[in-house]
């Protein structure tokens, strides 16, 4: 997706399926100083006469030990470039040794392990003896074996159960753990145009803008927010966090020290979710494997009212988790409105955990089912993208979209339609075919999986940035900032079927939904009454005695019953 047309794959190199096949893929190499052919004995002894005619003796000689010095050191260079070419061709090891990987397919493994070579870090001397940096290397993606069952894979009809309506989860190829781990990328994925991004600090901020904005994400100008468009090498932008020192301390949305120290370590795969306002219960992941247990940091963001809730229902102790989550308290929350506190960490992963390389982030009401290595691995890196998300599972244009937010009164009716024709004035429209291969302009945004390389952060930046500025309905300001970006930088984003998102991750009730079912439920069924008595109620005549009264007696019972 993101990195697959850049322009990286050199036509001498060949096509990468036959260059993993061979088990390598090439690198260009600076060939060996061409030198001109040797003259024959005769010439070379012309031309030693010819130098002893015009220098005496000694001087010839320091010639000689300078000729000699300069082919000593020519030969060393020859060698050391023979040396860093070999070193391209060393096996690079698994990431995780203590893994063994299925024997059916340890060939595929090792075969895209030793592809990527470029991950080797090397620096060569230039002419004057200073250090050259080495070239840039970014992931270039792998292919699955054609004979591989996940790429014949294909989704079956949906199941003819017309008693079940609605969205329902589908099939997904993933791969085993142990192969989802060893193909890992060891560097990242490519970043178009964008190579370094930063983030506007202001202690005193000025609130003279247009419309929209807050404290915590500052009050940028229309005119910022047109230049955060126009993608270059490198830029500053508004990311949240303007007023503090580094996010998380003195920012809004603070958070202890110990917590801020814990959440630097996590140097790989990240987890994380939230819970504002009690409005949700807590769910475990299941499925994870015992490496995921290790490696994989799990960081659940809570406020006051949550830990409160959550120490009364779990208990929570001085390691500060609850199963897999580690409970991460925030302050001084920024907004009064819990959703769009919950925005700040959906969003702003990069910046609360700088040393992470990829994260996995699912709403409090969701409940995690899939191994985090299987999920990055079938919607990331097999694509080669650094952001995935789920479309809608029955709408893709965003008029249609702000209309069902206005009739669930999911947000103020005039915000949304302010926004709305905010974006067409724009050049917003409607969704088409013309829009192909883009399949949809509204995503299901409770699940987003990344890659924090600056061009997906700066992607979850300008639209944080929207929806501090508008409404916090995310899937409105979904398809501007996604379109705006791509056409600066040929970037986008892979969106795949929201059925496939319910594979790894099961929706729950709000806890207030609950608590309302759980009054709605019918009454619990009482014993049935003792019988009454005979007196009371004397048994009916059988048809027997009813048939030997006589006619007479027959019509006094009719006028009695009048």
């Amino acid at each position: 997706m993101s990195g697959g047309s850049l322009g990286f794959r050199s036509g001498s190199y060949g096509s990468l399926d036959k260059q993993l096949q061979n088990g390598f893929l090439p690198i260009q190499v600076p060939s060996a100083t061409k030198t001109k052919p040797f003259k024959t004995f005769k010439e070379k002894e012309t031309f030693f006469h010819w130098i002893c005619k015009f220098a005496g003796r000694k001087k010839v000689g320091s010639l000689l030990l300078c000729a000699i010095s300069a082919a000593i050191f020519v030969w060393v260079l020859y060698l050391g470039k023979d040396e860093v070419q070999e070193s391209y061709n060393v096996p690079i090891p698994m990431v995780n040794d203590s893994l063994p990987l299925n024997n059916s397919r340890s060939s595929l493994i090792n075969g895209v392990q030793n592809s990527r070579i470029h991950n080797l870090t090397y620096s060569t001397v230039d002419a004057v003896g200073s250090e050259v940096p080495p070239p840039p290397s970014y992931f270039l993606g792998y292919t699955l074996p054609a004979e591989h069952p996940c790429n014949t894979f294909t989704l079956p009809p949906p199941p003819a159960d017309k008693k079940r309506t609605g969205p329902r989860p589908c099939p997904v190829c993933y791969l085993p753990v142990d192969e989802a781990v060893a193909l890992m990328p060891k560097v990242p994925s490519f970043s178009p145009v964008l190579k370094n991004l930063t983030y506007i600090y202001e202690e005193n901020l000025n609130k003279e803008t247009e419309f929209g904005g807050s404290n915590f994400g500052g009050y940028p100008t229309l005119k910022q927010r047109d230049d955060s468009y126009d993608i270059r090498e490198s830029m500053n932008v508004h990311c949240g966090f303007v007023k503090g020192t580094k996010p998380g301390h003195g920012t809004g949305f603070d958070i202890d020290n110990s917590d801020l120290l814990e959440m630097e370590q996590c140097h790989g795969v990240l987890v994380a979710s939230a819970i504002f306002g009690a409005f949700d219960n807590m769910l475990q992941p299941k499925n994870i494997s015992k490496y995921s247990e290790q490696t994989v940091c799990f960081y659940m963001f809570v406020d006051e009212e949550t830990k409160s809730d959550l120490e009364t229902e779990h208990g929570l102790n001085e390691s500060k988790k609850i199963g897999l989550w580690r409970i991460v308290v925030a302050h001084n929350l920024p907004y009064t409105n819990g959703r769009r506190n919950g925005k700040i960490p959906k969003f702003l992963l990069h910046r609360l955990f700088p040393n992470s390389r990829f994260s996995l982030w699912i709403d409090g009401k969701l409940q995690l089912l899939v191994d985090p290595y299987q999920i990055l691995e079938r919607f990331l890196w097999r694509k080669n993208a650094s952001f995935a998300i789920s479309r809608h599972y029955i709408r893709f244009d965003v008029f249609e979209e702000a209309e069902a937010n206005k009739a669930a009164r999911k947000y103020d009716n005039a915000s949304i339609d302010f926004q709305v024709d905010f974006y067409k004035k724009e050049g917003l429209t409607p969704y088409s075919e013309a829009k192909l291969p883009i399949t949809s302009d509204v995503p299901e945004g409770c699940a987003i999986i990344r890659e924090h390389v600056p061009i997906s952060n700066l992607f979850t930046c300008l639209w944080f940035n929207e929806i501090d500025r508008f409404t916090s309905r995310d899937q409105l300001s979904f398809s501007t900032v996604r379109d705006r970006v791509a056409a600066k930088t040929n970037w986008t984003v892979n969106m795949f079927l929201d059925c496939e998102r319910r594979n790894f991750v099961v929706q729950q009730h709000h806890k207030g939904v609950l608590a309302m079912l759980a009054q709605m439920a019918p009454p619990a069924i009482s014993p049935p009454p003792p019988p009454l008595s005979l007196a009371n109620n004397p048994p009916r005549k059988s048809s027997l005695e009813i048939a030997s009264v006589s006619p007479k007696q027959r019509r006094d019972w009719r006028v009695g019953s009048r």
